[in-house]
């Protein structure tokens, strides 16, 4: 069995934190997002190989990252684009990555800036207990909610309708970017292509499968973050650290306080100030200020200030 970790997306709505960063990289407590789905897939022995699907614009970000890790299976298939406005779509580009590596195995497909709250290992079991494709599903708790993503119901594990971002949800069961696809539902990826349907999300081509072969949901219950928001990767933290903060050793802070959801990461500084569920990136100084639901990029330095959903830019200089 290989598996899949989709890591081609731009993430314009973390920017500029995610300007010149792949979003899979934002830490969570000492690990990244995407360290915890490789930890997994490493440790799995059903899992022969681990495509990364990235671009070629960040494509030498993941090639530094692998090299400093300890991961054997990952390796890298790169879509040969460098911004937003080129992409193929998910469907688009594991169409190609599945021909070009020559991929003919069961795959498992994950989104790399899932943040889960149930085993990869658990999932695999289920899609090796069935026959057919099956995805993971997890309740969002009122219809509303999930507007944004593929809505499904259920017969038992047998999904019995499926609808991609629905304008008036029936249900609050919704499927997350985990996969399960036998070796013989690979064909059907060029065959999806060719007729014209949408290439962007892989909603839209298990709507398509559902609607003529069956389905299956592993259903799960606890947490799962699609970090794709500054608001939803917070949370992520938040939940993550459990009520506590995170601060590195090598972090400096006196005279401060940090509220539970922190994580002052590396060598940033805090003086004097109090932040609250926030992150703030390495070699960050923040001074003087007053910091709430914020994300601080890499070498910024605030003083004297007041800030509430705030993204700050790398090596910014703000002062109140």
């Amino acid at each position: 069995m290989d598996a899949v970790v989709l890591a081609g997306g731009y993430a314009t709505r973390l920017w500029p934190i995610t300007r010149h960063r792949p979003k899979m990289f934002l830490p969570i407590g000492e690990e990244t997002v995407i360290d915890i789905i490789f930890a997994e897939l490493e440790a799995d022995p059903r899992i022969d190989r681990v495509f990364v699907s990235t671009n070629a614009r960040f494509a030498p970000h993941f090639e530094g990252f692998l090299a400093e890790r300890p991961y054997r299976k990952p390796q890298l298939s790169v879509e040969q684009t460098t911004d937003e406005d080129e992409k193929f779509g998910v469907i688009g580009a594991l169409a190609q990555l599945v021909d070009r590596e020559g991929v003919a195995d069961d795959l498992v497909v994950i989104a790399g800036d899932n943040l889960l709250s149930f085993a990869v290992g658990e999932f695999i079991d289920f899609f090796e207990a069935t026959e057919g494709p099956v995805i993971a599903a997890y309740d969002v708790g009122e219809p509303a909610a999930a507007r944004p993503y593929g809505v499904i119901e259920l017969d038992g594990t047998v999904v019995t309708a499926f609808t991609e971002k629905p304008e008036h949800p029936e249900s609050s069961l919704v499927s997350i970017a985990c996969y399960g696809l036998p070796a013989a539902t690979l064909d059907l990826l060029p065959v999806y292509l060719a007729d014209g349907n949408n290439p962007d999300e892989p909603g839209w081509f298990i709507q398509w499968l559902q609607a003529a072969r069956t389905v299956e949901a592993f259903t799960f219950d606890g947490a799962w973050f699609d970090i794709g928001t500054p608001a939803s990767y917070l949370d992520a933290v938040a939940w993550y650290l459990d009520g506590e903060t995170y601060c590195s050793p090598a972090a400096t802070v006196t005279g401060s306080t940090l509220a539970p959801g922190t994580q002052v990461l590396g060598t940033a500084t805090v003086t004097d100030s109090t932040v609250d569920a926030s992150v703030i990136f390495d070699g960050a100084e923040v001074v003087d200020s007053h910091i709430s639901t914020s994300i601080v990029d890499e070498g910024a330095r605030l003083q004297g200030l007041r800030l509430d959903g705030a993204l700050i830019g790398a090596y910014s200089r703000i002062d109140g």
